[in-house]
C-alpha cells in the first residue's frame, strides 16, 4: 500500500510539473485577459489616463442599443452560415475526390494547399490588387467587353461577399486537409465491399462515408463557426469594415472603438459581448448537433 501511495504521489508531482507552464500561460494570457476585459467593460477609460472611471452598466446598455454592433453581429452570422454552406461541402467533396484518386493525387496536394501557405496580410494585399477598381482583374475583363469599372470592395452590396470569397480561398485548404486525413483512416475494404454489393460512387459517399465521418464534420463545423464569429484580419486589411459598415464584423468594430476612438471601456464591452456570444452560440450548436446524432443512433 505504501508503494502504491508513493507511486501515485510521484505521478502527481511529475504531472503537475509538466502541466504547470501551460497552466501559467493560460492563467496570464487567457483567463486574466478575459477577466480584465470584463472588468474594463464597466469603466470609462481612454487607455492613457491612470484613472478608470466606473460607469456601472452604461457601456453594456449602449452596446445593446448600438445599431453598428447589431449590424456587425448580423454580418458575422452571414459569414457563419456561408462558411457552413459553402466551405464544408467543397472541402468534403474535394477531399473525397483526392481520396478516390489515391497516390496519383500527390501533385494536387501541393496545389490545393497552396493558398494556406500565405500569411493573411499577404493574401489581403494580393486581393486588394485583384479587386482594384483601377486595373484589377474584374475591371480589366469588364473593359474588354465594353463595360466600366468594377468596384467590388467599394460597393456596400458586394464588399462582404468579396472578402468572404477570399476567406474561402484561404480556409478551404485546411478543411480539405482535415477531411483528407479522416478519410485516409477509413479502411479501403469498406469501399470495396460496397462496390461488390453494387453501390455506386454517389451511394457510397452519401450512405456510407458521410455517416462514418459525422463526428469529424461536427468538429470541422464547430471550428468554422467559431472562426467565423471572431474573424478579423482579412476584413480589416481589405475593407476595415467599410464601406458604410457594410462589411463590419464584431472584431473589427471592437478594434475601431478601442484603438481609433480610444474607448477602451466600450471596446472591452464589445469584446466581452463577443466572447459571450461565441461561447453561447458554440454550446447551442454542439447541443443541437449532439442531439441530432443521438436521435440517429450515433451516440450512446
Amino acid at each position: 500500500m505504501k508503494l502504491y501511495n508513493a507511486r501515485r504521489r510521484e505521478i502527481w508531482v511529475v504531472s503537475t510539473l509538466f502541466t504547470l507552464p501551460v497552466t501559467l500561460l493560460l492563467l496570464v494570457y487567457i483567463y486574466y485577459s478575459v477577466g480584465y476585459a470584463f472588468f474594463l467593460s464597466f469603466h470609462n477609460w481612454n487607455g492613457i489616463d491612470p484613472v478608470k472611471a466606473f460607469v456601472n452598466i452604461l457601456n453594456w446598455k449602449e452596446l445593446f442599443q448600438d445599431p453598428s454592433f447589431t449590424g456587425a453581429v448580423k454580418h458575422n452570422l452571414v459569414i457563419v452560415i456561408m462558411s457552413l454552406v459553402i466551405q464544408q461541402p467543397i472541402a468534403i467533396g474535394t477531399a473525397f475526390m483526392l481520396d478516390r484518386i489515391g497516390s496519383r493525387s500527390a501533385p494536387l496536394k501541393v496545389i490545393y494547399y497552396f493558398p494556406a501557405l500565405f500569411s493573411t496580410s499577404a493574401v489581403g494585399m494580393l486581393f486588394l490588387f485583384i479587386y482594384s477598381p483601377r486595373n484589377g482583374i474584374f475591371t480589366t475583363f469588364s473593359r474588354l467587353f465594353g463595360g466600366g469599372i468594377v468596384d467590388i470592395l467599394g460597393n456596400p452590396e458586394t464588399s462582404l461577399m468579396g472578402v468572404f470569397s477570399v476567406i474561402c480561398w484561404t480556409a478551404i485548404p485546411f478543411y480539405i486537409l482535415f477531411y483528407r486525413a479522416v478519410m485516409t483512416g477509413i479502411s479501403r475494404e469498406i469501399y470495396e465491399a460496397a462496390v461488390i454489393d453494387g453501390a455506386s460512387l454517389s451511394q457510397y459517399f452519401f450512405t456510407i462515408l458521410l455517416p462514418m465521418i459525422k463526428f469529424s464534420i461536427q468538429t470541422a463545423c464547430t471550428l468554422s463557426m467559431i472562426g467565423s464569429l471572431k474573424y478579423f484580419d482579412l476584413i480589416y486589411i481589405m475593407t476595415e469594415g467599410g464601406p458604410n459598415s457594410s462589411s463590419e464584423l464584431m472584431a473589427t468594430y471592437m478594434y475601431r472603438m478601442t484603438f481609433r476612438f480610444r474607448r477602451m471601456g466600450y471596446g472591452s464591452s464589445i469584446a466581452s459581448g463577443m466572447f459571450i456570444f461565441v461561447v453561447i452560440f458554440s454550446l447551442v450548436f454542439l447541443f443541437v448537433s449532439n442531439k441530432l446524432l443521438r436521435e440517429n443512433g450515433e451516440l450512446s
